[in-house]
């Protein structure tokens, strides 16, 4: 893995950390001697992935907290449970992938209201403990595919018309507005916080057999675990960009980190990423309506 610095006495929350890159990223924070809470929404899998966490990492600090990103109400609810004073690493991970169209408990889009909306409404959320310690950081997991599309803001909720994979390509380009905006707004106030946004090229997980596999077909699922095996680096792998965005001391505000090859794979390197990622104009009013749909406010970050 990549050359985790000493994290003894720090607290982060991985969400999403069951399986896949979230499981790989909780599992070496541990290993540097992190405090790790595992936010997911099972609990039986949850607590599993934690005792294989101890299991290969003896002495390991793990914890579940329970975690619906498509659940406004889970997400306050953890929130409300965190019993830490200080918070040095959110890594916003979890997400779904080119769903079919549904909506969340609160009827947002799913892909949107799942990978941007609970995430969002999450660090919102454990903003007073981010504040409180000095160095934090927030790192957003975004992918390669926000190519595919800007956001739309007449159309968040893609009620209009849905394409899953543009979908998900919008709900991706939020990730990385949402860490631009964060990033600008920690700076404008003085916080000594890092926002920061990586992805994984094309990793091996259950991120792109889980649709196909729910809705019954069966050729697509075969054929997405056919590219994991042939085309896709592992989830160790997958997971080192992520795990320095979180972790190395040159890491940057609004920096986006994935592998070195072509985006593909290989070590952690900057990454190129679409303009409109950078757009202030258009991530301010992502964020007010964000805020507006979440209800969450980030009254500590205005001025």
């Amino acid at each position: 893995m990549t050359d985790i610095p000493d994290l003894t006495g720090r607290v982060a929350v991985v969400t999403g950390a069951n399986s896949g890159l979230g499981y790989v990223t909780a599992r070496e924070l541990a290993r540097r001697g992190a405090r790790v809470v595992l936010a997911c929404r099972s609990e039986p899998r949850g607590s599993a992935a934690g005792e294989r966490i101890v299991a290969e990492v003896p002495g390991a600090e793990v914890e579940f907290g329970r975690l619906d990103l498509a659940d406004l109400a889970s997400v306050r609810e953890f929130a409300a449970g965190f019993r830490y004073d200080r918070l040095h690493l959110l890594v916003d991970n979890a997400g779904v992938m080119a769903t079919p169209y549904s909506t969340t408990a609160d009827g947002f889009e799913t892909q949107f209201g799942v990978n941007h909306l609970g995430h969002f409404a999450l660090t919102g959320l454990l903003l007073p403990a981010l504040l409180a310690t000095p160095g934090a950081r927030v790192v957003t997991v975004s992918s390669v595919l926000h190519v595919l599309a800007n956001i739309d803001l007449a159309d968040l909720n893609s009620e209009r018309h849905y394409r899953r994979w543009i979908a998900y390509a919008r709900s991706k380009t939020a990730n990385l507005l949402f860490t631009h905006e964060l990033a600008r707004r920690l700076a404008a106030t003085g916080a000594e916080v890092i926002a920061a946004a990586a992805h994984p090229g094309y990793a091996a997980t259950n991120l792109q057999t889980a649709a196909p596999r729910a809705e019954g077909r069966r050729a697509v699922e075969r054929l997405m675990a056919a590219g994991n095996r042939v085309l896709a680096q592992p989830a160790e792998a997958g997971a080192l960009p992520t795990l320095y965005a979180a972790t190395a001391p040159d890491v940057r505000p609004d920096s986006f980190t994935g592998p070195s090859f072509a985006q593909w794979r290989g070590t952690p390197a900057p990454s190129w990423r679409a303009p409109w990622t950078r757009d202030d104009r258009v991530a301010v009013r992502l964020w007010v309506a964000s805020e507006w749909l979440t209800g969450v406010a980030y009254d500590a970050l205005k001025r």
